[in-house]
């Protein structure tokens, strides 16, 4: 497991004392209202104000004070350590660490590892890369088991769910 996340990415700059606008890559954009500190580059940097848009927050970082510094931190990802991350309701997965997770079949035919996972409007779906690449609609009823801490999920066989 990972111990840094990344919960956003500085774009644009806004205003001219050095606030970002950062895209959320969380569920919850509420959630930078209450970060105290991130680190960027490795470096932890104090979170000194939040507003919020409708789809992106904008930050105040400490040591980012005019316009031109904000637009040397344009594209860095804003991390936290695992222990300030939100805790996830029992089911619930981080996509870093269901990346690189290792997919079989029940019965063991291995079908590649975990690429990416795509949201859509009714489920995420795991992009798997092996031998083919297959898309896999996380369901109850295909998804099996999942344990982050091996690397391993479990899906029905392809055959039984793909028409």
């Amino acid at each position: 497991m990972k111990d840094f996340m990344s919960v956003g990415q500085i774009g644009k700059t806004h205003g001219l004392k050095g606030e970002v606008k950062v895209f959320s890559l969380t569920d919850n954009l509420e959630r930078f209202k209450k970060l105290k500190s991130v680190y960027i580059d490795g470096e932890i940097r104090k979170i000194e104000g939040c507003k919020l848009q409708h789809d992106k927050a904008i930050l105040k970082i400490e040591g980012i004070d005019s316009i031109e510094q904000a637009e040397l931190y344009r594209n860095k990802y804003l991390m936290v350590s695992r222990e300030n991350a939100i805790k996830l309701p029992e089911g619930s997965y981080y996509v870093a660490d269901l990346l690189d997770c290792s997919v079989y079949e029940e019965g063991g035919e291995e079908l590649g590892k975990v690429y990416d996972v795509l949201h859509t409007p009714g489920n995420d779906v795991y992009w798997v890369k092996g031998n083919k690449e297959v898309l896999i609609p996380v369901l109850k009823e295909i998804v099996l088991s999942v344990d982050t801490d091996k690397g391993v999920i479990i899906i029905k066989p392809v055959s039984e769910w793909q028409e």
